[in-house]
This record gives C-alpha cells, structure tokens and sequence, in this order.
C-alpha cells in the first residue's frame, strides 16, 4: 500500500469518526479509531523511509562528484547507514501487517474480554491479593468507562478471593487486558501476620476474549449443570432461591459458574456463553501454535517462580519481569491506574 492510499484511509475515517451518527455506536467507533492510530503509523513509517531515501540519494550524488578518499567514505558510511535504519523500518512495517493478518477473524469479531482471578500460593493472603487484583481492574474498567460486570464472586471469610469472574464489554478491553494473563506476585507483611514477617503470595490471571457467536458445538451429554444458592461474603446465602448455575465440560474438566443474573435460566445461558468463549479460546489457541494448548498454559501452576509480575510493598514497587521495567506508587496502580504498565507492554509485544 502506498502513502497516498493510507492517506486517502486516513482522511474517511477522520470523517467517519467525525460523523454524530457514528459517534453513537460505540462498538464500530471503538475499532474506527484502533484502525485510524494504525494507519498513523504507518504513514510515519512511510515518512520516515521517504526522508531516508532523499539522504540516501544526496549521498549517492556526492559519491558519483567525490575525488577524495575520506569524503567518499563518509558518502559510503552515511549510505549504508541510511540504509540499515530503512531495513528496520520496513520490518516495523512488516510486523504491523502480520500484526493486523494474524488472527484477523477473531479481532473484528470480539465485542469484549472474561477475567478470572482466582488466589494461588499463600492461603488466605493469596487470597487477600486475589482481591485486590480483582478491584483493581474493575477500577481500571471503571477509568475507561467500560461497561464491566461481575459473573461470578466468591469470598472468604476475611473478604479475600476464592474465585473472581468479571465481564468486560468492550472491544478494546481485550487489546489492552490480554498481557495481563498468569501469574502475579505480591511481597508484603500480611494482615494476619503479626510477626512482620514479609510474605510471599501468588495469584493467577485468566484472560479469555468474548467473541460474538462462537462456532462451537457442545454435546448436552458433555454437560454436568448444578444449581446453587448465590453467595456473599463469607459464603453467607443472600438468595433462599438457588439461581446460580455451575457447568462442569467433562471432556476438558472446565468449570463455569455465574451468578449475576436474576433467574436460573439467565445465569444458565450466561454460563453457557462464557464457556463457549473459553472452548473457543482454546481451539483458536491450537490453531495459530499448531500444537495443543490447555487454558492452564495461560494461568499455570500458580507456583511462585512461574511470574509475569511482582508487587512489592515493602519497595513500593512493581516489576513487570516480561520487560524487566519497574514502577512506584503501587497504591495508585492498584487504585486502576495502569495505563503506564499496559501501554509499555503493547509497545513490548505490538512494537509500532
């Protein structure tokens, strides 16, 4: 594609995004505005080649007039110069066209994102920052005036999470959220410590997108459906009725629950979406690796060394060890405050 065509894109989103009418659905402005920030990109990229092909020519002229030694080996060091940094961006460009091929089906049909946060290493304390971490992408979600709900809650007696399931409307909470998946470590003096020992907790992240209609085929006889009483803090019963539904799919040994809606058959057809999503989260993950990957490769065995992140409270610090990079204020990350972690990781992982 030339830079004249991505220009000429540019400038019908530009009027699409402009459009009232349009401004109303959030949904395609959403992906409106995903697609005009890549075609940004692009059009520097191209910019920048075009600038280094004027310096590549002038360099080129100098060469052809050029009698003496040292200034042709500055024209020849200033070509091949220009010329590897030219290389470099043509493969950033490369790299944003495998990005938007790779999966493209998929990524224009998400319409939002499944969080679970379930404790991992460190009993009640794990338990503990299960449930910060759950408040703290519901405040996140909160930020981004992303419509965000909770499918599944389940406490302990100290208010600490046994089992978090959030809904997350919204196209580009995927894009932003999916780095977010495995395991995160806290460092800190636990509530139920008094000692003032510093402890060691683990708690693990699923991140599952929701696409709109799953094709996927799901036997009545692979089902064991149950039905519960929905809970509240504690496990203390707030319903006499049992509406929440439990799925269990024998042949994968996943388990959806749902208690957010009013009736049995609501939060059983919502459980049934959920996991519809997650058995098609795993079939697309075998496509794309060629090989057979279960949902635990996401979360894993939730054992302290298997960690993406650690938040370290006694430092006040956390660590991203994917791109070994740090940050302070980890109250106000905690708070929701984390586009600083997610755009570096978008930038690690999808480099513009």
């Amino acid at each position: 594609m030339s830079l004249d065509e991505l220009k000429k894109q540019k400038e019908e989103l530009l009027k699409k995004l402009s459009n009232p009418e349009f401004l109303s659905n959030r949904e395609k402005f959403e992906e409106a505005s995903r697609e005009l920030k890549t075609i940004e990109e692009k059009i520097f990229l191209f910019k920048e080649i075009e600038k280094l092909d004027k310096k590549i020519n002038e360099a080129q002229e100098i060469l052809k007039e050029a009698n003496e030694t040292e200034l042709i080996d500055l024209a020849n060091e200033e070509i091949n110069k220009n010329l590897e940094k030219k290389q470099n961006i043509i493969e950033k460009l490369q790299k944003i066209e495998e990005k938007e091929n790779e999966n493209s089906d998929l990524k224009n049909n998400i319409s939002g994102v499944i969080l679970e946060i379930r404790p991992g290493t460190g009993g009640e304390e794990a338990a503990l920052f299960a449930s910060d971490l759950f408040r703290m992408y519901q405040k996140y979600a909160n930020q981004k005036n992303w419509p965000v709900r909770i499918i599944d809650l389940n406490l302990t007696s100290l208010n600490g999470l046994k089992e978090g399931v959030l809904e997350i409307k919204s196209a580009s909470a995927y894009e932003d959220l999916q780095y977010e998946a495995g395991v995160h470590r806290v460092q800190r003096i636990p509530v139920t410590e008094k000692s003032g020992r510093v402890h060691t907790s683990t708690a693990t992240v699923a991140v599952i997108p929701q696409v709109k209609n799953p094709e996927i085929e799901i036997k009545p006889s692979d089902l064991e459906i149950s039905f519960f009483r929905s809970s509240g803090p504690g496990g203390q019963n707030v319903q006499k009725v049992e509406t929440a539904v439990r799925i269990i799919h024998k042949p994968t040994g996943l388990i959806v629950s749902c208690q957010s809606e009013r009736s049995q058959s609501q939060n059983k057809e919502k459980a049934m979406e959920i996991l519809k999503n997650k058995l098609f989260d795993i079939e697309n993950k075998k496509r794309l690796t060629d090989e057979s990957l279960k949902r635990k490769s996401q979360i894993g065995t939730a054992e302290r060394a298997e960690k993406i992140r650690t938040y370290n409270f006694p430092q006040d610090r956390i660590t991203d060890h994917r791109v070994k990079k740090s940050w302070h204020n980890l109250e106000e990350i905690l708070a929701g405050n984390l586009d600083e972690i997610i755009e570096t990781l978008k930038k690690e992982f999808h480099p513009e």
